[in-house]
């Protein structure tokens, strides 16, 4: 007999009076465990959403949208099953598939279980009670006994997410950016998940910015929010436009350097810089002056004596010159890199970063993203810090200057004040959430 009709005899029989009783317990005990996690109790009796509603308890959102989807995988192979024919190929195909959704449904649910009991507190060894047919006791004894409370609650986190919303906008200035972003979200079937909130900041004209944070931490997010590439519920000024309303203008004032570079091997620099120059330049510079402009972005990066020079023979060092002048050639006023000095050495690492320097020395705006920003420190004018709040949302820990950031942190270097954000289990400090309120606090008071 076939796995999938041996789980509709015991489904059937679990309609028993006996079968009926435990399920009826299991509804009784979840809904004591809602209750005091702060979920809307009468979820239990929802079929399905059951496993979601317990996730949400366990502060495993994602996991229980995965055990919501194979629920109702697993019911439609099993509804699927009935109407094949017995020993065929695709009873065979579905018995397979079933099997499959119910380990991925088994894993999913054991992750939800291994937190609900950090959640409330108990020791790892629950987890052997969970799995075994007497569940049902334990649903009771996690909803009902009074010594069996959770450390937080929904209605805390819901109160404590309204309040990461600030109204303390960055003014808005003619010269220099100015970047006010409330929040930048994405919506699930469940619910809408936050990538960014609450960063507030203006960037002088001249500057040269550091961004820091760690993996997660939303810089990438922040930097494409900021270049209107992903927007998100913001104001972004540039100069005094708006970067949203007025993008097709300011797409030319703007310049991304991601990390990889998207250059052909088989043309020349100068004829990268030609095309570079035909695709970033407005529609109303004739070749003499795009030439012109060509001609001096490429003087700038010291790349006249190789501008015959086919891509694939250059140098790392090279690649990343032209790479960067490819998006400089439209002369815009705010410069951002991804990891410009990755790959390179200490000497020509240095070497790039006093070009950017140079740069923003022209009254450009230059925000760079490197992970080993020690060695080059003293090229920056401030610094930005992002972290991941206990909402694993990106959050502004800090914006100042390099040396009160240094302050603020209590660290001596960069590298040490990522690890001060960055999640314990990250090999971090675990502390930005202190960071993220003492420096909204330090807003307020001045």
């Amino acid at each position: 007999m076939n796995i999938i009709k041996t789980a509709l005899i015991v489904l059937f029989n679990s309609t028993t009076l006996m079968g009926s009783i435990v399920s009826v317990l299991e509804i009784v005990g979840m809904w004591g465990i809602f209750k005091k996690c702060g979920q809307q109790p009468w979820k239990a009796l929802i079929p399905f959403y059951q496993e979601y509603a317990l996730a949400e308890c366990a502060g495993r959102e994602p996991e229980g949208r995965r055990l919501y989807v194979l629920d109702i995988l697993m019911t439609g192979c099993s509804i699927a099953a009935l109407y094949l024919p017995d020993n065929s190929t695709q009873e065979l195909v579905v018995d397979i598939i079933a099997v499959s959704i119910g380990l991925a449904f088994i894993i999913s649910l054991m992750r939800v279980y291994w937190a609900l009991i950090e959640v409330f507190d108990r020791r790892k060894r629950w987890i052997i009670l969970f799995m075994l047919p007497i569940s049902f006791l334990v649903y009771l004894l996690f909803g009902w006994h009074k010594d069996f409370q959770p450390l937080w609650n929904l209605q805390d986190f819901r109160d404590n997410e309204a309040n990461y919303f600030s109204s303390s906008n960055a003014r808005a200035l003619e010269n220099g950016l100015t970047v006010n972003i409330t929040d930048r979200s994405v919506r699930s079937l469940f619910s809408k998940t936050y990538l960014l909130r609450n960063i507030h900041m203006y960037i002088k004209p001249g500057s040269m910015v550091l961004l820091l944070g760690g993996s997660g931490a939303g810089k990438t997010t922040f930097l494409n929010a900021v270049i209107g590439y992903e927007k998100a519920n913001a104001d972004i000024v540039l100069n005094g436009s708006n970067v949203y309303r007025e993008y097709k203008k300011m797409k030319y004032e703007v310049g991304f350097v991601p990390q990889q570079d998207l250059m052909r091997g088989s043309d020349t620099v100068l004829r990268t810089l030609t095309d570079a120059a035909a695709l970033r330049l407005p529609v109303d510079f004739d070749a003499g002056e795009r030439r012109q402009r060509v001609d001096y972005v490429m003087k700038l990066f010291g790349l006249l004596p190789i501008q015959s020079n086919l891509v694939d023979k250059l140098s790392g060092g090279q690649r990343k010159r032209l790479s960067i002048a490819m998006e400089f050639i439209s002369n815009p006023a705010l410069f951002i890199l991804d990891e410009p000095d990755s790959g390179l050495d200490g000497v020509m690492a240095r070497e790039l970063m006093e070009q950017l320097r140079s740069i923003a020395d022209q009254g450009k705006i230059v925000i760079v993203i490197t992970h080993t920003p020690d060695r080059v420190i003293d090229l920056f004018d401030s610094v930005i810090v992002l972290a991941k709040d206990a909402n694993r949302t990106g959050r502004l820990a800090f914006y100042g200057g390099v040396d009160e950031a240094k302050e603020f942190f209590g660290k001596d270097r960069m590298e040490q004040i990522v690890m001060s954000v960055n999640r314990q289990e990250e090999g971090g400090e675990g502390r930005a959430d202190e960071y993220i309120k003492r420096y909204e606090q330090s807003l307020v008071t001045g």
